[in-house]
């Protein structure tokens, strides 16, 4: 998937992702458990397809949430497709 890091292009390809799961507090206490958010991992990559810790190094937090934001637009596209 292509994106940018701080100005700069780069691809990324995400490894694992989870949906969030809302939080069930209509139910007994043993049976009710808090909200878990969405979790994604993903490996970022120079334009020319090599791995690029040194861009990771540059992520800032807004960088990492649009991102995972991305990720989670794309997979559910791809759930659909499927």
């Amino acid at each position: 998937m292509k994106t940018q890091i701080q100005g700069i292009p780069c691809e990324v390809k995400y490894t694992t992702h989870s949906r969030s799961s809302p939080a069930k507090t209509n139910a007994a206490p043993e049976h009710c458990y808090p909200a878990e958010p969405a979790e994604i991992d993903f490996e970022v990559f120079d334009r020319k397809g090599y791995p690029a810790a040194w861009l990771e190094e540059k992520m800032t937090e807004e960088d990492v949430r649009r991102i995972e934001g991305e990720v989670l637009k794309e997979a559910s596209q791809q759930e659909k497709e499927n």
